[in-house]
């Protein structure tokens, strides 16, 4: 993916802090949230960031959602809703939760565009639809492909859904591989003992319209040499990549967001990566002890809330000791003069992706 004109035009978040933005804003400028624990069998439990309670079944819940979060992310865009572009539906568990509660398909079966068939039928979606599932960085590969579509003239627009909602399979699953926190989620943390998982419906509604916020280039490597891990080696590649992409030296970069979910190996390993392209460090920020780690909808969701913190005036801090042997620091105020943000996620199976935003205020 090049630099180019593409723009994010409206967006809209559901997750742990609030069912839309400006809730979500006020709730972590109040300290945030504490994560639910969930019950995976009987006397195992795991905390996670769960969207706020809701009547209905597994599929009324995400219809609800999902057009709460489009409609917010229409508000913002401040043109009448469109259902007719390409619509990219970004996840990692896709249907799985709706399996559990509502279908009892043990053997979780189904196909690959069940669950974007459902979200596309909440919003009575007449475009095409794509499923992305690339485990956690599903939403910023959407994010790219909808570019792609955008700066090769096919499209003008182009709506991104990254959705993950609870369920017992994936919490166990990682409960299993022993990469949770029993706690909560403390990234770059000295007591970092593993990450928390989280709920998220984002919406990014992307145009070849000029607006604020300017989508100016992003890379994804997969590596997949540890596969339940980061690889420094795709750390750098995804951050020079991005970076050329878009025009741009390690010195113009004024914010990182970075992947940091709290495990006490990986979170080393992106530290020192990012140390190899960036010198100095520019200021790190860090969401997921807010949000939880929200696996394939963390792109969307992680991009919405940051972007709405940078305009709100309001910024997460960390609440607890960063590990002194890390070197670093995670910002506590939005940078002066913040122009040009790096957004990483790193995911299961060696995936690497690095998205470069630019401020155009």
């Amino acid at each position: 993916m090049s630099g180019g004109g593409v723009y994010l035009a409206g967006m809209g978040l559901a997750c742990t802090l609030g069912n839309d933005l400006p809730s979500a804003v006020a709730a972590l400028a109040r300290g945030g949230v504490r994560p639910t624990p969930v019950a995976v069998s009987e006397g195992v439990q795991w905390p996670v960031h769960m969207l706020q309670p809701q009547d209905g079944d597994w599929r009324q819940r995400l219809e609800r959602v999902v057009r709460g979060v489009v409609a917010q992310a229409d508000e913002g865009a401040g043109t009448e809703a469109r259902r007719s572009g390409p619509l990219f539906v970004a996840s990692s568990s896709l249907d799985i939760g709706g399996m559990e509660h509502t279908v009892q398909d043990l053997r979780l079966g189904g196909d690959l565009q069940d669950f974007a068939g459902l979200v596309a039928a909440a919003l009575d979606w007449q475009g095409p639809v794509f499923t992305v599932s690339t485990a956690c960085t599903s939403a910023l590969n959407a994010v790219f492909a909808g570019c792609d579509l955008i700066r090769s003239g096919q499209a003008d627009e182009a709506l991104v859904i990254g959705a993950e909602l609870g369920n017992r399979f994936t919490v166990a699953g990682f409960g299993a591989m022993q990469l949770l926190s029993p706690t909560s989620a403390q990234p770059f943390g000295a007591g970092r003992n593993g990450l928390v998982l989280g709920e998220a419906v984002a919406a990014l509604r992307l145009g070849s319209r000029a607006a604020r916020w300017r989508i100016a280039g992003g890379a994804n490597v997969v590596d997949g040499r540890n596969p339940s891990g980061t690889e420094a080696g795709a750390v750098l590649a995804m951050c020079h990549q991005a970076l050329a992409q878009s025009g741009l030296q390690p010195r113009d970069i004024d914010l990182i967001k970075v992947q940091a979910a709290g495990s006490p190996v990986n979170d080393a390993i992106e530290v020192l990566a990012l140390k190899q392209v960036f010198d100095p460090l520019p200021p790190l920020v860090s969401l997921k002890s807010a949000i939880g780690h929200t696996l394939g909808a963390s792109g969307a969701a992680e991009l919405a809330l940051l972007v709405a913190c940078i305009e709100a005036g309001v910024w997460p801090s960390a609440g607890y000791a960063i590990d002194d042997e890390l070197g670093i620091a995670l910002s506590t105020q939005a940078p002066s003069g913040l122009r040009n943000i790096l957004l990483n996620v790193v995911g299961f199976g060696g995936g690497h992706a690095s998205l470069v935003l630019e401020d155009g205020r």
